[in-house]
């Protein structure tokens, strides 16, 4: 019989990132301050492991308080309703360093089968004799498939945010 080790997210050493055009000239990036996460694996090399993993709407930063409070109103994420974005899936191992992450997306109210592509950083023991492992995590959502409609034309025909959102994780997890 397979023995399962879990791996948690460590907060201090990982970040989790959006970015989207702004009036489809520049891109404004985003983050959020707290989440929480786990991998369940069977395998060293993570192929098949089970992935969970939350964000707080609430901590969403975008350097501008203004926009940070427009986006958790419900003109977009309706954080008071919805407080937070969850992820369920498992890894498949492509090669040495590449995996996809296969699983469920869901933000707001709306749940959608979703894929990131997965660079495996490798494995690294630190200096308190932590096992930690390293991943990149990323790929593209259309934000109004998940209920973020708000949308605005500027007068000269600009459209103010864009529909795709880059997603950005760099993920260290310690060997529990």
């Amino acid at each position: 019989m397979a023995t399962t080790t879990t791996w948690a997210i460590d907060p201090t050493h990982s970040e989790i990132q959006f970015k989207v055009k702004h009036l489809v000239i520049s891109t404004v990036t985003g983050s959020f301050k707290s989440f929480e996460g786990s991998v369940e694996s069977e395998k060293e090399d993570f192929d098949g492991a089970a992935v969970q993993f939350s964000a707080d709407v609430a901590t969403i930063d975008t350097n501008q308080a203004q926009r940070d409070e427009h986006l958790k109103s419900a003109d977009f994420f309706d954080a008071e309703k919805y407080p937070k974005i969850s992820f369920a899936g498992k890894l498949e191992k492509k090669s040495s360093d590449s995996y996809t992450l296969k699983g469920d997306l869901t933000v707001k109210h709306v749940t959608k089968p979703f894929e990131f592509a997965v660079e495996y950083g490798g494995n690294m023991t630190d200096f308190y004799g932590n096992n930690k492992s390293g991943f990149e995590i990323t790929g593209k959502i259309n934000r109004k498939e998940f209920g973020l409609e708000w949308s605005a034309v500027t007068e000269a025909g600009g459209v103010v945010v864009g529909d795709e959102v880059k997603l950005i994780a760099n993920i260290q997890v310690v060997k529990q």
